[in-house]
Parts: structure tokens; C-alpha cells; sequence
């Protein structure tokens, strides 16, 4: 059951990060892992800067949406710059 949390929070996550970070929509598979991976970073992030917003569920969701927004900036700091 903690795998299915997981991946709907990642999903609910990383959508809101595309959503607030426009342009960084890599549908259902690419918001999920950037969810999931968002959180590590937003969690990691925050740790550092002593924040917290808080516990469950919601709490969850906007470290994660926090992440996945540091995240598409980054990728496209990196890729969207290159000529094709």
C-alpha cells in the first residue's frame, strides 16, 4: 500500500510542479518519477534551509511539488538551451 501512496503523491506532486513550472509537463510516467524524485529534493532542500511545511499527505505533496520545480529548472537550464 506504501507503494501506491508513493506514486500518487509523486504523481499529484510532480503535476503540480509542471503545473506552477510551465512547460515542464512530461505526462503521467515523467510526473511521477519527477514527483518522486522531487521530494528527495525537496526534502533535502528544506533540511538544509530548516523549513518544514509540515506533516501528511499535503505536506508531502508541496515538498515534492517544491523538488519537481527545482528540478524542471534545472533540466531545462540544461537541455532547452541546445540548439536541436
Amino acid at each position: 500500500m506504501e507503494l501506491i501512496g508513493t506514486l500518487i503523491i509523486g504523481a499529484i506532486a510532480g503535476w503540480l510542479g509542471s503545473q506552477i513550472f510551465s512547460g515542464g509537463s512530461l505526462g503521467l510516467i515523467g510526473n511521477i518519477v519527477v514527483g518522486i524524485l522531487g521530494s528527495f529534493v525537496g526534502y533535502w532542500l528544506l533540511g538544509k534551509l530548516g523549513i518544514s511545511l509540515g506533516t501528511g499527505i499535503l505536506g508531502a505533496v508541496l515538498t515534492g511539488a517544491l523538488g519537481a520545480i527545482v528540478i524542471l529548472a534545472i533540466v531545462n537550464l540544461l537541455f532547452k538551451g541546445k540548439p536541436k
